[in-house]
């Protein structure tokens, strides 16, 4: 199973969208400061995700919400999000 995953930073008001097979796992690896590119957001806190049930599906999605901007994708799509428990 892999899932397209949103999260959101208050400190810098930013989206961020991503896939990984272990979504827990993945958000750790991004506040930990481990992902250089989104250190400046630390701490990210999960909004959603989607699951998919191959790597090359979660990547079409990551890609189609990154192209129409997450911003703009969450207000149509945010509805179809699961949210963390």
């Amino acid at each position: 199973m892999y899932f397209v995953y949103i999260l959101y930073s208050d400190s810098i008001q930013e989206f961020y969208c991503g896939q990984t097979n272990n979504v827990q796992q993945r958000l750790s690896r991004h506040n930990s400061g481990e992902s250089k590119s989104i250190r400046h957001g630390i701490p990210w806190k999960l909004i959603g995700y989607l699951n998919f049930d191959s790597r090359v599906l979660a990547m079409r999605k990551e890609k189609e919400i990154k192209k129409r901007g997450i911003k703009r994708w969450l207000e149509h799509n945010e509805i179809y999000l699961i949210r963390p428990g």
